[in-house]
């Protein structure tokens, strides 16, 4: 038997070998016999070292083996006395030997003592020899010239883009291995991720970069993006330049220097096993739930080494790429690099805390990167209760759908059928809550949500459903509701027929038509739909940022022709409406789960992995838990599927076999009938081995195994045309809406003798509140700097929310004096709240009327001129006589000299005059 340290030896010859490496003996070793030949036991100044690197023939580096459990972080201090002078005799690749490997054959650390300020770093096996001898060639290494990176060129970028690019090449100059970017939705994620890999493959010599997404068709939009990227001071575009390869297959272009894939293609290509049509299909967000259990561990792979990628950039992939499938991200020797817009502790966690810019969704409405939202919630009776079929005779007959082929059937009902608020739309479909939802929503959409539209063109409207069968009963519904044809409503599912679903969602974002798309979860992450203008929830999310990740769909700016192109009735797209109609809003989230834990199995997987060999007891409990559960959903049919497969078992005995198998007393009863009362440990183990394999084989089946999927699968669907809905109430999120109002008078009453505006607002009475345009520029800046980020249109907006009878109008956009209306009447000086040109214009009548009265009329063009002068105090809250030669409103009358012509010398006084009565 092996020895452990010569154990790690086999272990490390088998990973030398895996990647292209010839091994040798000292005493008939031949250093040309390959371009990489590892030499066993080599002698060297400081002793024999494990393993000497011979790359073309000369010395490069050593491997220092050790057996498992021995921790490296204190090895490569023992490896490193190999790098010190070689003997002259030696062909080397410098006078000290530059590569250097701990490894014990499952923990494997390296160090490049070419890198600045070299350190190990953990590897899942050793390089190629290819690559080390492309590496000795280069005058420095990546991680040197990450030091050496040019300035960046700003222009066209926004400031959070600046901040996230200079941010991660610190971070990458300071060699840390993770790098997390927080970019909120619609603020250039993946504009900023090609402006960072265009400066990384160009001036830090990158060899590949490998770009994770959430699914197959936010991989075409993201290839989209490259291909239209036009490097700043570039002659081309970044696809003219590099190859840029969305894989579509299992082979990776050589020549590509940018890499587009999912990670489950990129697991299946590294088990070098073929991918499910539909894995790519489905986002990570929706189907994970995190108890499918690990995958199976991967192994070297030699069509795709370790060093394939120098850096993973992670866009918007879902926790499980840090816990599923971190084993993934941790086969390549890469630095990683992660974009989302919502991190959660866990996400923080995997990137070691090294969040190098941070951009979140309140500071991103502030800048009018993205619009804000408000809530606008629909209770039913239905939706909160459940209800009841009843059946008032016997034989009553309601109709049944079949989950899979959407057959509808009639069965008899020989009792009442209660359905709870959670059964809803999965095992019960009641047509008439859908349309109470829909009709409350077309009821009040213009009256309520957009009063300012002219009613012809309902606002894109985006809805989320809980599967694929809701989804289309929802379209169904929303025809209906609206009066309208086909092309007003499509689902936009993974199961959409006929149509072609990147067909449709190019058409929700750039025609008229459809107006309202229902999805599952296609379009719920990353998707750019920049017009919707309404979001309705008709599902549950209990993860938060899946959540996060579905608001996101609503926050786009758009500017205001292509919004009229798709709306042509809208104007400006200044917020969104989210409608829950399920409590979406209210709901307990899970902000995460934890990255080591020990998970269940979904049942699909279940079977594969007891099918591969798993015996342990808590998967044959689990299985044996499904099966039961399943066993009473079977109809005769399908029991005479199982029995055909099965030898004539049922589901609930297969069950029965794998308890009894894992059942110790029936363990020791076996064990007693084979040997006896002194049976030894491995008579013990043999016969509960034999015990769990024969509940086990009847799995091995493949037939039988997807057999039970489609069972699994095809679960039927009552429909419920019985129980009518009611509205139980409908109205925006107040709560929202109070929590922004104590926010704002908290920030004003706590800045009060901080900032000069406010200092005025305070502490002046009206008429005297004389004002500059800087005061009120850094009271704006002041509200929008920090949490909670208070725009003045979202307090305004909430003010109308609570209090709608003593607000009139709505502030005029980037005009930074609404915030004085907005104070003044948070402060209780001003009775209602109204837009400041509204004020300015009513006080500036009753100016004329005063100056009437005192003898002082004015003709056409002096009450223009003073009118102008009006319009630019209520944008600036003051005036000065160098104004009129800079500002075109008074600059195109003539300037300052046509109006002391047309208002006289007293111009000043006349200026002083208006300010204090307009505006202070």
């Amino acid at each position: 038997m092996q020895q452990p340290e010569q154990q790690a030896r086999t272990r490390i010859d088998r990973l030398l070998t895996a990647s292209g490496w010839v091994l040798q003996d000292r005493d008939s070793f031949d250093r040309n016999a390959a371009l990489g030949v590892a030499v066993r036991e080599f002698p060297l100044p400081a002793g024999f070292c494990d393993y000497l690197l011979f790359v073309d023939g000369k010395a490069a580096g050593v491997i220092e083996a050790k057996k498992a459990g021995v921790t490296l972080s204190g090895v490569a201090e023992q490896s490193a006395k190999y790098m010190t002078k070689l003997p002259e005799h030696l062909a080397s690749w410098g006078e000290l030997l530059i590569y250097d490997y701990e490894s014990t054959g499952e923990e494997t650390f390296f160090c490049n003592q070419r890198d600045p300020k070299a350190r190990s770093r953990r590897l899942f096996a050793f390089h190629r020899p290819e690559t080390l001898h492309e590496w000795l060639r280069q005058s420095d290494t990546l991680r040197a010239r990450l030091r050496k990176m040019p300035p960046l060129e700003t222009s066209g970028l926004r400031d959070c883009q600046i901040e996230a690019i200079q941010g991660l090449e610190r971070s990458l100059a300071e060699g840390r291995p993770r790098a997390l970017i927080q970019l909120a939705t619609g603020a250039g994620k993946t504009f900023t991720a090609c402006s960072f890999s265009w400066r990384l493959i160009k001036h830090a010599g990158a060899k590949r970069i490998l770009f994770l997404v959430d699914r197959n068709n936010l991989g075409d939009q993201t290839l989209k993006e490259f291909q239209n990227f036009q490097p700043i001071g570039a002659a081309n575009r970044f696809t003219d330049t590099y190859i840029v390869q969305h894989l579509h297959t299992h082979r990776i272009d050589p020549d590509a220097k940018v890499v587009i894939t999912t990670i489950q293609r990129l697991y299946s290509m590294l088990r070098g096993k073929e991918l499910d049509e539909e894995a790519e299909e489905t986002s990570a967000f929706e189907q994970w739930t995190g108890d499918e259990g690990e995958p199976l561990p991967l192994t070297y792979n030699l069509e795709i080494p370790i060093e394939t990628f120098d850096f993973i950039v992670t866009d918007e992939c879902h926790r499980s790429i840090y816990g599923l499938w971190r084993q993934v991200l941790e086969y390549f020797d890469a630095s990683i690099i992660g974009l989302t817009a919502t991190p959660s502790k866990h996400t923080l966690g995997f990137f070691n805390q090294n969040m190098v810019a941070e951009y979140p969704y309140e500071r991103s409405v502030a800048d009018g990167v993205n619009v804000g939202y408000e809530i606008y919630r629909i209770r039913t009776h239905v939706t909160e209760q459940g209800g009841k079929v009843e059946t008032d005779e016997a034989g009553f007959q309601v109709p049944v759908r079949d989950k899979r082929t959407r057959k509808l059937r009639y069965e008899t009902l020989d009792e009442d059928l209660k359905y709870t608020a959670k059964e809803l739309d999965r095992s019960v479909v009641n047509p008439n809550q859908i349309r109470t939802v829909l009709q409350t929503y077309r009821d009040r959409v213009f009256p309520e949500l957009f009063p300012d539209r002219s009613g012809q063109w309902l606002p894109k409207t985006l809805i989320f459903a809980k599967d694929d069968n809701h989804a289309e009963e929802i379209v169904h519904a929303v025809r209906e509701v609206f009066g309208e044809d086909n092309d007003f409503a499509k689902k936009v599912t993974y199961r959409n027929g006929s149509e072609d679903p990147k067909a449709l969602i190019k058409a929700f974002r750039v025609d008229p038509f459809p107006r309202v798309a229902v999805t599952v979860d296609m379009i719920a992450t990353g998707t750019d739909i920049k017009p919707v203008e309404v979001l309705i929830f008709m599902r549950d999310v209990k993860s938060e940022g899946y959540y996060e990740q579905m608001k996101g769909r609503g926050v786009r700016t758009i500017p205001d022709a292509d919004l009229r192109a798709v709306t042509p009735d809208a104007k400006t797209k200044t917020r969104f409406i989210l409608i829950d109609a399920v409590g979406v809003s209210e709901s307990k989230k899970n902000a995460s789960q934890p990255l080591e834990r020990k998970n269940s199995v979904s049942f699909d997987a279940l079977l594969e992995q007891v099918a591969m060999g798993r015996r342990d007891e808590d998967a044959m409990s689990s299985l044996a838990a499904r099966l039961a559960a399943l066993n009473r959903k079977l109809n005769d049919e399908d029991r005479a599927c199982v029995a055909e497969n099965t030898g004539g078992k049922s589901p609930r005995e297969l069950a029965n076999d794998l308890l009894d198998a894992i059942d110790p007393d029936k363990q020791q009863t076996a064990i007693f009938e084979q040997h006896g009362t002194a049976p030894s440990p491995v008579q013990e183990q043999q016969v509960v081995d034999i015990l769990i394999d024969n509940a086990c084989r009847p799995f091995d089946k493949p037939q039988l195994r997807q057999l039970l999927k489609v069972i699994k699968q095809r679960t039927d669907i009552v429909i419920d045309e019985v129980t009518t809905d009611q509205l139980v109430h409908a109205d925006f999120d107040h709560q929202r809406a109070e929590q922004t109002i104590t926010s704002f008078k908290a920030f004003i009453k706590e800045h009060r003798d901080e900032l000069t505006a406010l200092q005025i607002l305070y502490n002046q009475p009206l008429g005297q509140q004389r004002l500059t345009y800087a005061a009120i520029r850094e009271l704006v800046n002041a509200m929008l700097e920090k949490p909670p980020h208070l725009a003045v249109a979202n307090v305004w907006q909430a003010y109308k929310r609570l209090e709608a009878s003593r607000v009139r109008g709505a502030p005029v956009d980037e005009q930074l004096t609404e915030v004085v209306s907005l104070v003044r009447y948070a402060l209780g000086q001003a009775d209602t709240l109204e837009p400041i040109d509204a004020v300015v214009e009513r006080r500036f009548n009753l100016w004329l009327g005063r100056e009437k009265k005192a003898g002082r009329e004015y003709n056409a063009e002096q009450e223009a001129w003073l009118r102008a002068i009006a319009a630019y105090l209520a944008a600036n809250a003051e005036i000065a006589p160098r104004d009129f030669m800079e500002v075109p409103s008074l600059a195109d009358r003539g300037g300052i000299l046509r109006a002391r012509q047309v208002l006289g010398n007293g111009l000043n006084e006349m200026l002083n005059d208006l300010q204090e009565t307009l505006v202070a």
